[in-house]
């Protein structure tokens, strides 16, 4: 009988789910080749298990590292010695990670250790700036270190990874696992059957803006820059609702509340569960946002983004016009705000529905890419096979 691959992946965050979801759906399909475990650190709790339980994936493992206000040092000792022993458990042939979390470079710090490949899902993005975004410049860098196989979701990740010395033989462009995710989601209707946790009243006659704010490099003086925007905009357009999901971590929940609490045109609500997000996202009229995932997801719908951040290391979309970065400017973020309410000609340059991060087809080549690996075959896609965005597809 032919050996299976035995696959871990390890997860702990909301957005980690989100795009390992597909992931895990094509490596189940595939038992023909490869045995799964799935491995959570659960860092962060209530979103991450939102998040499964709406994808139906159930960890094999939960280290459960999570604690209040927890900080950076001691999440990351708990979650390296969380899967030093996870991974001298399973004993996997190759762990896979996804993105920049702290999760992603304990974990492959652990497999390091522990003489298992890592396979990187997202890898290659640099902001250069390893202030911004802090801490996942940094937790991404050395993630790519330490990895083995690099999933890199676009042309330009992977340059960054040939230009640091990465073999192009163990790299591959997937796409997006995101927009796989989101298929997924629309296949199911999930999405547009989510219940919004507010009175939805509201949204009749308004426009909505989403917005998401919660990168620790803005904590202080410049997420109340933000906020004091929110407020501005919510005066100056009475016509608008801005929905606010507020992050739990309560250096962004104190001011929001504290600055936007009482204010008309905003509603504050707890974190979204994903299709919840989902659905309100292709609901809303444009999105201010410094979320990563949020600039991959938001072309798919065609709408337009505002990026709350100074720097970005997902310049794709704001080359192709789909994304502008205003920072934390106050009056800045006035402007463009009300610019693109106000201008039909410069909302229609930013919404053209050309998602230039994936396809639908990551998952599929990320288990491509693990066959052959397992099998010594290079390179990990032959050419023909990586992700082109002149062919992508939009949900």
């Amino acid at each position: 009988m032919k050996k299976l691959v035995h696959v871990a992946i390890a997860l702990g965050t909301r957005p980690e789910a989100v795009k390992l979801a597909p992931v895990v759906h094509e490596l189940r399909d595939r038992g023909d080749l490869f045995r799964l475990t799935v491995i959570s650190t659960a860092q962060h709790r209530q979103m991450l298990d939102q998040v499964l339980a709406l994808f139906a994936i159930e960890p094999d493992l939960d280290l459960d590292v999570m604690r209040p206000d927890q900080g950076l040092a001691g999440l990351t000792s708990r979650a390296l010695l969380g899967m030093e022993t996870a991974l001298a458990e399973v004993r996997p042939d190759v762990l896979v990670v996804q993105g920049d979390t702290t999760t992603v470079f304990a974990a492959s710090l652990a497999a390091f250790y522990a003489r298992v490949p890592v396979a990187h899902v997202e890898a290659g993005l640099r902001s250069r700036d390893m202030a911004n975004p802090y801490p996942e410049e940094a937790n991404r860098r050395l993630a790519g270190v330490l990895s083995s196989l690099h999933f890199a979701p676009t042309k330009g990740a992977r340059d960054n990874l040939l230009a640091e010395g990465v073999d192009r033989a163990r790299t591959a462009v997937t796409g997006n696992t995101v927009v796989d995710a989101l298929r997924l989601l629309d296949a199911s209707g999930r999405a547009a059957s989510a219940p919004l946790p507010f009175d939805e009243t509201l949204l009749a006659g308004r426009t909505p803006i989403l917005v998401t704010t919660h990168r620790r490099e803005s904590f202080g003086r410049e997420m109340e820059n933000v906020f004091l925007a929110l407020r501005d905009i919510a005066t100056a357009r009475p016509d608008t609702l801005l929905v606010y999901p507020v992050h739990l971590n309560p250096n962004v929940r104190g001011p929001a509340h504290a600055i936007l609490g009482d204010v008309p045109g905003v509603v504050l609500c707890d974190p979204l569960d994903y299709g919840a997000f989902v659905r309100l996202m292709r609901q809303s009229r444009l999105i201010l946002t410094d979320s990563g995932g949020v600039q991959e997801e938001a072309p798919t719908f065609g709408r337009p983004v505002l990026v709350l951040r100074s720097v970005t290391e997902r310049p794709e979309a704001s080359r192709q016009g789909l994304a502008l970065l205003v920072g934390t400017d106050r009056t800045r973020i006035v402007r463009e705000t009300l610019r693109l309410l106000d201008d039909e000609t410069a909302y229609a340059a930013m919404s053209r529905a050309k998602n230039p991060y994936g396809d639908g087809q990551a998952a599929r080549r990320i288990i491509t890419g693990l066959a052959r690996f397992a099998t010594g075959a290079t390179p990990l896609l032959e050419p023909h096979d990586e992700f082109d965005p002149g062919s992508s597809h939009d949900v």
